[in-house]
């Protein structure tokens, strides 16, 4: 049997977190291209299939553009419940996420789509369960203050300051970072540079 063609690896992500968590497993980036699509939420969408959705339309439209590349795109969505959180762009939005999150149990979902030249899409979503510890005002307010939860699906960072709050994990840390590496480096074995 023949070894796969290796191609040279895009990543559709404008996340730095991305980006060095496949620094960190060895996997080699040609270029990082974001996907510029609509990222609303459907009326009565569900976080799983929202998350499948947008990592799929940002690989598709990446690779659309670059014809002999690998193309990987992920979507990482903090979900309470059936409720899809909001990436925090505010202060005010990190702030309201922590409320909501304060002694709860979550999930936190990351969908990954992999063009492969030739082939069909492959797609894997991977959730996490995580739980906060009760928060208090001030915790809440000196996170904030911090900036760190700014641009972060639920406003917080699990590999900061947010680390001290998690009281219960389930399934994979780097997931809640941006990436299950053990999941992408499974869908990529064989085609690209590990």
């Amino acid at each position: 049997m023949a070894a796969a063609q290796v191609f040279p690896l895009i990543l559709a992500s404008s996340s730095p977190r991305r980006a060095s968590l496949l620094a960190q497993a060895g996997i080699e980036l040609a270029r990082i291209v974001a996907a510029d699509i609509d990222e609303t939420p459907r009326k009565g969408e569900l976080p799983r299939a929202y998350a499948l959705r947008l990592a799929s339309a940002k690989a598709a439209a990446v690779a659309k553009e670059e014809g002999n590349a690998l193309v990987l795109a992920a979507d990482t969505v903090v979900a309470l419940g059936r409720r899809i959180l909001p990436k925090a762009d505010t202060a005010e939005a990190v702030e309201h996420c922590l409320k909501l999150l304060s002694g709860r149990r979550h999930q936190v979902l990351t969908a990954l789509a992999v063009v492969i030249p030739g082939k069909q899409m492959r797609t894997r979503i991977v959730t996490t369960r995580v739980a906060l510890k009760v928060l208090t005002p001030s915790e809440i307010g000196a996170y904030v203050a911090t900036s760190e939860g700014i641009g972060k699906a639920g406003g917080y960072a699990i590999q900061g300051r947010a680390e001290s709050f998690v009281r219960f994990i389930n399934g994979s840390y780097s997931n809640v970072v941006g990436l299950p590496l053990y999941e992408t480096v499974s869908l990529l074995q064989g085609y690209a540079r590990l």
